[in-house]
């Protein structure tokens, strides 16, 4: 599963010039956490988020920078900060770093860039111009519509096997090769050997990600890879 296919494809975004009190009022209107900031050319220059205007308000209280806080959290100049506590338009306030992918990054490393990056969501863009956005609630969305395979009822054992041993083969350590698949008409039993109770287990996961096996029965039993010589 690719970012093209979670993606929100409506995005809405602001522009360098919007005011700070409009990108306000777009995020509480559409309920959303963050916008694109595109300039007159579609091209991503920047994005706004919630933590750009959560900063400013706080920014807004007056209260002087104590000079020895500023000395170690290595606070940005003073014009700089003044820009960003009281400019009127996004570009003042805007992240301008974007971390983006694009269209054919798999989901998976969509994730563990979100985690990396510790931000929220993405923009993915092609060819410069900005094409959706992927977000963590997209990334729950396509967790909870994860694919279970559904075997047709009109399916033969040979294809039902061969389903189970394709599902078989993603399962890390495992060889299929090794396990004896038998298929009947309302079950299925595996028998074989594997290294260890985490390979049985995710056996177990491997063959509940299919609906309509019936009742599976599993026979693994367990030795140890130092027991084959490797």
């Amino acid at each position: 599963m690719q970012a093209s296919d979670i993606m929100t494809v409506t995005v809405i975004t602001a522009k360098p010039d919007t005011t700070v009190k409009m990108a306000a009022e777009l995020m509480t209107q559409h309920r959303i956490s963050a916008m694109p900031v595109l300039d007159s050319n579609d091209v991503l220059v920047g994005i706004v988020s919630e933590g750009d205007l959560m900063r400013r308000v706080e920014g807004a209280s007056g209260q002087p920078r104590s000079w020895w806080l500023a000395l170690f959290s290595g606070a940005p100049s003073s014009a700089k900060d003044f820009i960003h506590e009281r400019g009127q338009y996004v570009k003042d306030i805007m992240t301008t770093h974007v971390t983006s992918v694009a269209p054919d990054m798999q989901v998976g490393e969509i994730a563990r860039l979100l985690e990396k990056k510790r931000i929220k969501r993405v923009p993915v863009v092609q060819d410069g111009k900005l094409v959706g956005i992927v977000s963590r609630a997209n990334l729950l969305q396509a967790l909870a519509a994860h694919p279970i395979v559904h075997i047709q009822s009109s399916a033969d054992a040979n294809a039902k096997r061969d389903i189970i041993l394709e599902a078989l083969d993603q399962v890390p350590g495992i060889n299929p090769v090794h396990l004896n698949v038998v298929v009947a008409e309302n079950g299925v039993d595996i028998w074989g050997i594997v290294d260890s109770y985490d390979e049985e287990s995710a056996v177990k996961v491997a063959l509940e990600n299919i609906e309509g096996l019936g009742e599976v029965s599993i026979h693994l039993g367990r030795v140890p890879s130092y027991a084959w010589g490797i």
